[in-house]
């Protein structure tokens, strides 16, 4: 008893000397803990995390024990420590520095500052370049002609332009389909989609990391996966086996979708609703939302 009433004394006397800085710095550090280990815990850094558990209990045994080599060995590695963890997490470190910096918020901030609100006559010369895609889309859909057509939002993919041809020119759907014709130069690679117009074609993406998508995925879903986690950009993708039309979002592929579900999305997606872009897929009532799937795609 008098240990549990030691233990009431000094909570007390803690929380007497508590103030709301105490409370706020708490919340601060255990809003950080949670958002890292969600993180850690849908990556591949879940391995490395445990990696690391593994060592401070070897690390606690060698102290224990006094294993005097063992306990040097891991001293030195622990003074490296941090240096170690931001290069074995700098992807992860990086997906959150973007996430952050393309958030909602901080994009209204800046657009308030910077840009003017859209007017209805962009709102529809937006509504026209998207009905152009969704028209060509539709057609090599007919086709089964394989598309891989990424929007850029904001997010810049500059660096992914330059692995293919810069365009820079007004869309059309002659001009959308003569790029993915099977014979053409520039088809087996992906076309980027800027302010509206075809800013690139040719381009190479980067493959998904996430090893939970079906392995029936071809490179072509793979890769429009790939670069809608690494951005923002909204990715379409069709498939060049059986002509379905698939979206990419945030790392998440959703499937079948019509002329009708393709068209109402790309608006909600591209075109801002009061002035902010959705980052929802509540429009998907055409499409299936799903991570694995047995159909053979490329």
């Amino acid at each position: 008893m008098e240990a549990i009433n030691q233990v009431i004394e000094n909570f007390f006397a803690i929380m007497r000397t508590f103030r709301l800085k105490d409370a706020i710095d708490i919340t601060a550090i255990g809003f950080i803990i949670y958002y890292l280990i969600k993180l850690v815990r849908e990556t591949r850094a879940v391995q490395l995390v445990k990696g690391i558990f593994i060592l401070l209990v070897l690390y606690g045994f060698a102290y224990l024990f006094k294993l005097t080599m063992l306990t040097a060995m891991l001293n030195r590695f622990f003074e490296f420590a941090v240096l170690v963890l931001f290069i074995v997490f700098q992807p992860e470190m990086r997906k959150v520095l973007e996430q952050l910096g393309r958030s909602n918020y901080t994009y209204r901030k800046l657009k308030s500052v910077f840009t003017e609100s859209t007017s209805e006559e962009d709102i529809l010369r937006q509504k026209r370049t998207i009905s152009i895609f969704v028209d060509a889309v539709m057609q090599l859909h007919k086709k089964k002609t394989g598309a891989l057509i990424v929007f850029e939002r904001r997010t810049r993919l500059g660096d992914i332009a330059d692995t293919g041809t810069i365009i820079n020119a007004a869309p059309s759907v002659m001009m959308i389909g003569n790029i993915f014709f099977n014979k053409a130069p520039l088809h087996d690679g992906a076309m980027i989609v800027r302010n509206g117009k075809i800013y690139a074609a040719g381009c190479i993406l980067p493959l998904t990391h996430n090893e939970n998508v079906d392995d029936n995925l071809g490179t072509r879903h793979r890769a429009a996966l790939g670069v809608s986690e690494e951005s923002d950009a909204v990715v379409v993708v069709v498939s060049e086996e059986t002509g379905s039309v698939s979206v990419a979002l945030n790392g998440e592929l959703t499937r079948d979708y019509t002329r009708e579900s393709l068209t109402n999305g790309l608006n909600k997606l591209l075109i801002a609703e009061e002035n902010e872009p959705s980052d929802k897929f509540s429009f998907l009532s055409g499409s299936r939302k799903e991570k694995k799937k047995n159909e053979r795609q490329e």
